[in-house]
Order: C-alpha cells, then structure tokens, then sequence
C-alpha cells in the first residue's frame, strides 16, 4: 500500500484553507483505504539553519514579528509552528521511504517559494531544499508542476550541487534560470495538454540525464481550470493524466519518487478530489488492483 506521511498535527487555525485542505485529503484518503498514514512526528528546528537565515528560523520559533510572518500567513501561533515542524518532518520521512520502497507521499505544501532570507507566498520553509540538505550524497531533482514557479528551490540551487529545480509553470511569479534550473512556460491560455506532456518528458530527460537518485514531485492543483489562477484548457481529466504520465515514467525508469500536494485555491469541497486523484493515479501504477 501506497505509504503517506500525515499527521493531526499538520493543521492549524489560519486564515486560508491551505491547512484545512491537508487534515481532508488524508480523511477521505483514510476513509477509502487509499494510503497508509505514517506519523512523522516533528523536526528539530536547529536542522532548518542549514537552509534558512538562523535569525529567521529564530524567529519563527519564538513568533518574532514581522520575520515570524513572512511568508504571508496573518498570524503566529503555537500550533502553527508545530504544524511547520511536523510538515517538515514528513518531507524527510517520506524521502526515506520513497528511496527505500520506490513511492511514497507527503500530505503537505508550502514549500518552493521560500528563500533563504525568509518565508514567501505561504511558504514558510523550503521542504525541497531541506531533502538536499539531509541526503548530501543524492542527487534531488524538483519536478515542480506548480501554476507557479519554484523560485525559491531555483535559488537554493545555486546553494547545493545535489539539487536540480524544474518547473513547469503558467503564472509570471516564476522562477530564475541557472544551470540546475530551468523551467518550461505554458500558457495558461494558449497552452495545451500536447505541449505541457511534453514538457513533463522532458523534465525526466533531465532527470535521467543528471543521473537523479529521487524525484520530487509537486503535483500542483493549481493550474485546474476552475482555480482562480488555473490555466482555462487544464481539465480534471488532464490533470489525472498528468499524474499518471509522471508515475509511469518514474517506474520505468526506476526513478523513486516522494511526492506532495502543492497548489489548489478552490473551494474544499472541490479541491480535495483533485489531490485525492493523484493518489488515485499513483496507486493505479504503483499497487494496482488484481481484476
């Protein structure tokens, strides 16, 4: 069985959903026997000072405005740090499983536009960053398939040599280009299914040409067309379609891959279904059902 890190503890009173959205999708994922929960428990903070600003990460310890709040969200509290520590702890455990067992999940976001210096567009720390940091000797490839642009692991690219960034983005909050960064613009109206697929392939030709050891993969909801930043031509069943393409392809290639939930800004009742989807097509690849 698929194995997800989650726990109760990734959710927080805020003013957005973003949290609210993580507790449903491991409900209903719980409920249908979808994955096996993994409790990740938390994190030391002190290991977050080797990606971000100490100053920073102190101050988000202690709730020190304005650093505290940087990345967007209206207030600080203790379940909100604690819900950050465990979120983080996930990617880490995750990472784990996927290279020990080929596939796994992180029931999380908020992690690709967080810089050094801070937190940014409700990304508090950078997750993707912290894998290169924790596994030095593997080489880890983004696959971000965010509406946005991972500007925060690009930048974190010029900061480890393990850590290779692409995205494949719609929006113009995007991302700078460097040797281990490079990003694929499809137009949130004029684009197609045809040219984004490509651009996934194309990801994985990277991957296999770097000799990647794990995928991460930020399987965004974001770009559906009923989001408020979605691109108008990106249906639900395209968006499976996705999912499907980036777990065969891993498969074949042997590729482990840890993924996450990334962006979605519709109402629950309507976004939950989509990230559940993407468990949908990992285990229709991974664990599929003897007829």
């Amino acid at each position: 069985m698929l194995k997800a890190c989650y726990s109760p503890q990734y959710f927080a009173k805020t003013h957005t959903n973003s949290m609210e959205k993580l507790t449903a999708v491991a409900q209903v994922l719980e409920a249908n026997e979808m994955v096996e929960l993994v409790d990740p428990e938390s994190i030391d903070p002190k290991i977050l000072y080797g990606i971000h600003d100490p100053e920073y990460v102190q101050a988000f310890v202690k709730g020190k405005k304005p650093l505290a709040v940087m990345q967007g969200f209206k207030q600080w509290s203790l379940a909100f740090r604690e819900a950050i520590f465990a979120v983080q702890a996930g990617q880490l455990l995750a990472t784990e499983i996927a290279l020990r067992e080929g596939i796994s999940a992180n029931i999380a976001q908020g992690f690709h536009h967080a810089v050094y210096e801070h937190g940014n567009a409700y990304c508090t720390f950078n997750g993707l960053a912290l894998i290169a940091q924790q596994y030095p000797n593997k080489k880890v490839f983004v696959l971000d398939c965010d509406q946005h642009g991972g500007n925060g692991t690009a930048e974190y690219t010029l900061r480890f040599e393990n850590l290779f960034n692409f995205s494949i983005y719609a929006l113009a909050f995007g991302c700078a280009t460097y040797e281990r960064s490079i990003t694929r613009h499809i137009h949130n109206k004029k684009g197609s299914f045809e040219q984004y697929a490509e651009a996934v392939v194309d990801g994985f030709e990277h991957a296999l040409e770097w000799q990647a050891d794990i995928i991460i993969y930020q399987a965004g909801m974001d770009c559906h067309q009923n989001d408020r930043c979605g691109s108008k031509w990106f249906s639900t069943e395209m968006l499976y379609e996705r999912d499907l393409m980036v777990f065969k392809l891993a498969k074949k290639y042997n590729l482990p891959i840890m993924f996450v939930l990334a962006g979605g800004y519709q109402k629950l009742e309507d976004l939950v279904p989509l990230h559940v989807n993407t468990f949908k097509a990992a285990n229709a690849v991974y664990f599929p059902k003897e007829n």
